[in-house]
């Protein structure tokens, strides 16, 4: 909801699903780290939404990444996801349901080893 207000693209658990069992895409989790570790998208990483710099992101600026954090109505991620794009990144979208849709869609998660 608040990417799409943002002017972002968005992506669908599913696809999103999709896109990390094909390979190809890099994921990044901004919500609390204590989450990330909890509960994560498989191959996700953790990102801090208000410090990460472009070295942080892939070297191509045409590479697809996709961002997202608790629930629709968060804003981390759409505001993680604008960055990215005045980094000059093109493929950029937020995950629309954030990792809470992505749980109730009983997707598959990663957590943090300790």
């Amino acid at each position: 909801m608040m990417a799409l207000l943002m002017g972002l693209k968005t992506i669908s658990p599913a696809e999103l699903l999709t896109l990390t069992e094909r390979g190809g895409v890099s994921v990044f989790d901004v919500n609390a780290f204590q989450s990330w570790e909890r509960n994560h998208v498989p191959t996700a990483r953790h990102l801090d939404p208000q410090r990460f710099e472009a070295a942080m992101l892939p070297q191509s600026r045409d590479a697809e990444l996709v961002f997202y954090c608790s629930n629709p109505m968060c804003r981390k991620a759409p505001l993680a996801a604008k960055r990215a794009r005045d980094l000059g990144y093109a493929n950029v979208r937020v995950l629309s349901a954030g990792i809470q849709g992505w749980l109730n869609a009983s997707l598959p998660v990663e957590s943090a080893a300790r």
